[in-house]
């Protein structure tokens, strides 16, 4: 009986210690929990019933250079599904109303299945107003279905300019991944052109709203009555160096034709005007943008979305012929009164380089003005290809420009050491070098490269890198900052720079220039016309000009693809570019740039 009230007492310690352990632990979490973490648990607290959420903002407006929109923003209807909220059986009535295939709207919700099912996510954006009214109708039998009105890029302000603007697309998950801190699933980014060069000024500032939800996170109302949400802040204003005006001529120049035309200042590099032609419409890329569309545009033999002004690389032709005459005079093989007797060509070896006309005796200030191939046969001969190549690079040819839009081709100035690797050391001979002297054979440039070599030309060696922005408008301050670009300085005397500008001039104003058909009486046209071999069909026509002659404002290069001479198919285009832009050019950007934006946000 002793050892059953033992027993007894052991076990009756034992839970009387148990109940005091345990009241002990209770009381040390509850004492940690709404003292030592006070702030914690609040915070925790917090977390369970207030839900944030984003509020997109609105890109910047690009600009020309005189304030007139480029690319603009306009609403557009986003339809959104939450995940928690939805009905799967509606899936083929959803599909069948947006015109998807069908497992569009599974596939999707596969895709947000690793984020939130509270939160809505993006299940089609620029919906027409006609499907809007529809879910407005039907919206009490499809529960997670919504919309709300965001903004989408707005391209109807007369200039299309696709390679240069580029587009926005929604973001990948491999960028996605790289920027998890500035983007989240379903925010667009640009993907080309300005609007991915500039993407980190254009894309502005997320917004937040705070809402109050229950232990089941169905939203019960705002918190603080939205005091303490987050306006979004729109994405900063970039200003462009092209011409509204300048620029819509040039595209309808090119309209039905392929090659590339572009116009800059040569005194500091801003571009006036780019068109690669065929361009496609950006209107496409403002919404959804369908899989046959983009199989057709990949599939045009035209090839509308290559960008022949930085990635195209041509022969430059004839307006080589320049360089090698400001070699020939820099080192002294020449001086302007140099001649030759040009006889319908240059007979070498066994093969006779044939010239487009019997020229007779002529100059070096003829021989440009009349495009002679015989004396630049005979000229590059004494030049050499080790003085070429040095020239060359002095003018950046052969090499990126650096210009603010990618991609960019390099080109090619072929050097001794090119032609050792590819022919063999000793195994070629002077006879190489004769088509180099008239910018064919292995020498290729693009047209933005030709484009800074015209400008320095025009502008006797000095300018800066070719580029598009100006510089952004701030949005909270409307202050404008401008962009610095660096500056480019070609070490050639101003003598040899003036007797290469006198001839370039001849080109347009003389009788017998091949340019002549281009002159103004208005304005003075400085120039140089060539064509570009072309192994695959009519050869393209090339146009280099500056205007005006004396302190030049505008530099242009104009290719038209398989036409055939620059003379006759390029130089009317780069004539109307010229005269466009100075009839109409307008006051500089610091008198603009205070203007009322309220009508463009």
């Amino acid at each position: 009986m002793s050892e059953n009230y033992f027993g007894s007492a052991i076990r009756r310690r034992i839970v009387f210690i148990l109940i005091i352990g345990m009241i002990a632990i209770q009381t040390f979490q509850l004492v940690n929990m709404q003292l030592l973490e006070k702030d914690k648990y609040e915070e925790k607290s917090k977390d369970n019933s207030i839900k944030s959420f984003s509020i997109n903002a609105p890109r910047g407006i690009i600009f020309d250079r005189n304030i007139e929109i480029l690319v603009g923003n306009k609403p557009s209807f986003t339809i959104q599904i939450t995940p928690s909220k939805y009905n799967s059986e509606n899936n083929k009535i959803i599909e069948l109303v947006l015109g998807v295939n069908s497992g569009y709207v599974n596939k999707l919700l596969k895709k947000f299945r690793k984020y939130s099912k509270f939160k809505p996510r993006t299940l089609m954006r620029g919906v027409d107003y006609k499907i809007i009214s529809w879910l407005e109708e039907n919206h009490s039998m499809l529960p997670g279905i919504s919309y709300i009105v965001e903004t989408k890029r707005d391209y109807t302000f007369g200039i299309n300019a696709a390679h240069v603007f580029g587009y926005t697309k929604e973001i990948d998950r491999k960028t996605l991944n790289k920027n998890k801190n500035k983007y989240s699933i379903g925010d667009d980014v640009g993907f080309s052109g300005v609007e991915k060069k500039y993407e980190k000024y254009l894309r502005g500032e997320k917004g937040r709203e705070y809402y109050v939800v229950n232990a089941r996170q169905k939203i019960v109302g705002r918190n603080n009555e939205g005091k303490n949400d987050i306006a979004p802040i729109k994405g900063n204003d970039i200003v462009l160096s092209l011409d509204y005006e300048t620029q819509k001529i040039a595209e309808e120049l090119m309209n039905s034709s392929k090659g590339s035309a572009i116009a800059l200042d040569p005194t500091n590099g801003e571009i006036l005007a780019y068109v690669s032609s065929p361009q496609y419409n950006l209107a496409d890329f403002a919404g959804v943008t369908s899989t046959a569309l983009w199989d057709s545009l990949r599939n045009d033999k035209a090839k509308p979305l290559f960008n022949r002004g930085t990635i195209s690389m041509y022969p430059p032709g004839s307006t080589f012929k320049m360089l090698v005459a400001m070699a020939a005079l820099e080192k002294g093989i020449i001086t302007p009164a140099y001649q030759v007797n040009c006889k319908g060509g240059l007979q070498f070896g066994n093969r006779f380089f044939k010239c487009t006309h019997f020229h007779g005796k002529v100059n070096l200030k003829e021989a440009i003005e009349e495009s002679c191939n015989t004396y630049f046969y005979k000229l590059i001969l004494k030049v050499g290809i080790d003085n070429l190549y040095e020239y060359s690079k002095k003018f950046h040819l052969g090499e990126k420009t650096g210009i603010d839009i990618s991609p960019e081709s390099e080109g090619l100035i072929p050097s001794r050491k090119y032609y050792d690797r590819i022919y063999g050391k000793g195994k070629w001979t002077d006879g190489y070098l004769l088509n180099l002297g008239i910018g064919q054979g292995e020498i290729i440039t693009t047209p933005i490269q030709l484009a800074q070599y015209t400008a320095l030309l025009a502008n006797s060696g000095v300018s800066k890198t070719p580029h598009f922005a100006k510089g952004y408008i701030e949005s909270l301050s409307n202050e404008f900052i401008p962009f610095e670009y660096d500056s480019i300085k070609v070490d050639i005397s101003k003598r040899t720079f003036k007797i290469i500008q006198n001839a370039m001039a001849g080109v347009v104003s003389s009788q017998n220039g091949t340019a002549h058909g281009v002159k103004l009486d208005e304005i003075s046209i400085s120039g140089k016309t060539g064509t570009a071999q072309n192994s695959h069909g009519k050869d393209h026509a090339i146009f280099i000009a500056y205007a005006p002659s004396v302190n030049p404002q505008i530099a242009v290069v104009v290719i038209v693809e398989n036409v055939g001479y620059g003379s006759t198919f390029a130089a009317p285009i780069a004539q109307k570019i010229i005269t466009t832009y100075l009839e109409n050019k307008k006051n500089s950007i610091s008198e603009l740039i205070n203007f009322d934006k309220k009508e463009v946000n």
